[in-house]
């Protein structure tokens, strides 16, 4: 019988974001719209430009008529990329912390159990093998630990057959 198991264990991360934009991190410019207006248009300076100062995020507008209008549509705007940049972020973040994740496919396997007619458990990245399989399933993994350990800090080297006991 083959059976398989595969665990991810993943930090909690917050889901929730929250974007507070300092007043002191923006350079507000105001300035004439551009294109077809009629009477209005390069009368007024009702056009805004924000710069997040932090993050060198840039936002315009200049569809509405009112300086204050546009201001909140670009309000509006720059706190959305800022929501998606903080959304990018925590996902890189998870990454980061999750690392390679390998294919859960046939042959990719880290150790084999085999309890008929032999006993034996191997790992088959360090080659590291043992006859005790009831300490293992025990929860005894230190010479296993200890042979990954040492296959890590040599560079991940061809082992198999190093430190086994079979």
């Amino acid at each position: 019988q083959t059976s398989f198991v595969s665990c991810d264990i993943m930090p909690e991360l917050t889901n929730e974001i929250h974007v507070d934009i300092n007043p002191d991190d923006l350079r507000i410019d105001t300035y004439r719209s551009s294109g077809a207006g009629g009477q209005h248009i390069n009368k007024t300076s009702s056009a805004i430009r924000i710069t997040h100062l932090p993050t060198g995020i840039v936002v315009t507008c200049q569809n509405e008529r009112s300086q204050f209008q546009n201001k909140d549509k670009a309000m509006q705007m720059l706190e959305a990329k800022l929501y998606m940049l903080e959304q990018q972020q925590q996902a890189e973040k998870a990454d980061e912390i999750r690392g390679v994740v390998k294919d859960n496919g046939w042959g990719s396997q880290i150790r084999s159990y085999v309890l008929q007619p032999y006993t034996m458990v191997k790992d088959h990245r360090t080659g590291f093998s043992t006859g005790n399989v009831d300490a293992v399933l025990d929860g005894d993994l230190d010479d296993f630990m200890t042979a990954y350990l040492t296959w890590v800090s040599l560079g991940k080297p061809d082992m198999k057959g190093a430190g086994s006991d079979d």
